[in-house]
């Protein structure tokens, strides 16, 4: 995960994948529940940790590659 954000649902997805997901459909991924709100908001924390951790632990994870 390298663009980590927060749906209304309350889980954290990848952007790019959350957004494909939200171009045919409005419902949650995890729930299938209707999202009242399509707005993604950027987990700065989320972000933060995966970045620690890659540093922890070089050569475990190749980095992600931007779309």
């Amino acid at each position: 995960m390298s663009d980590p954000v927060l749906a209304a649902d309350g889980h954290a997805y990848e952007r790019s994948a959350i957004e494909r997901w939200l171009a045919t459909k409005s419902t949650s991924p995890m729930t299938g529940e209707e999202l009242e709100l399509t707005r993604l908001f950027p987990s700065h924390i989320l972000r933060r940790q995966i970045r620690e951790w890659r540093e922890a632990h070089p050569g475990r994870v190749e980095a992600p590659s931007d779309e």
